[in-house]
């Protein structure tokens, strides 16, 4: 799949490039312009997550963590149950009996929040192994309708994802850079600069002369 660069990577690329000085630059001549443009739109996680496939996978995710689902909730039912006998027995109890609830109270809020966390971490790695492997599928099968529809453009509009319109393909005849540059030149008139002759090398240092001792 073809996807479009990050703006900041375009940029840092465009700089080592242009450190190294191995670019030369040529009066354009005037470039064809591209095809009209078949431009599709696509909610790909939508159509990710609505698949069979992934509603299958996603079915045995959530029996897999079923378990630690029911011992997180058997947790907190004691935690429940501990918190309100401290509450309503508190004052009738004597400082070893208190403190001896109290602890295992702090005990059970512990173990309960380890579990939560731990399985949270893994049902989400879960989650993401199972969306990404099916995604994968989908991406190679958007790839083929595309260029068996014609499409040059296909555009991902979910909602949340980071940075928006992701383009999950394009064809090679949209890619209008080259032919902005080329006109661009063409009207500003500035002349393609010489290519930068290769970094000479340090000359050698030589050891200063020795001054003889004065007779």
């Amino acid at each position: 799949m073809k996807r479009v660069s990050a703006i900041a990577a375009v940029f840092g690329a465009a700089l080592t490039v242009g450190a190294a000085g191995n670019v030369t630059a040529q009066t354009p001549a005037a470039a064809p312009a591209p095809a009209s443009a078949k431009v599709a739109v696509i909610a790909f996680q939508t159509a990710v997550t609505a698949t069979n496939e992934f509603q299958r996978d996603f079915g045995d995710v959530q029996k897999k963590f079923e378990p630690q689902r029911s011992q997180l909730q058997t947790l907190g039912n004691e935690v429940d149950s501990l918190t309100k006998q401290l509450q309503a027995q508190g004052a009738s109890l004597g400082d070893a009996e208190r403190a001896s609830k109290a602890k295992t109270l702090d005990d059970k809020k512990k173990a309960a929040q380890r579990l939560a966390e731990d399985a949270n971490n893994d049902y989400q790695q879960a989650i993401q192994e199972t969306f990404g492997k099916v995604a994968q599928k989908v991406e190679e099968l958007l790839e083929g309708y595309s260029k068996q529809q014609g499409f040059t453009l296909v555009i991902d509009e979910s909602q949340d994802q980071q940075q928006a319109p992701l383009v999950l393909y394009r064809a090679d005849t949209v890619d209008i850079t080259k032919v902005v540059v080329d006109a661009y030149n063409v009207k500003s008139g500035v002349p393609a600069p010489p290519p930068q002759a290769p970094n000479a090398p340090a000359p050698t240092a030589r050891p200063a002369a020795k001054t003889p001792p004065a007779k």
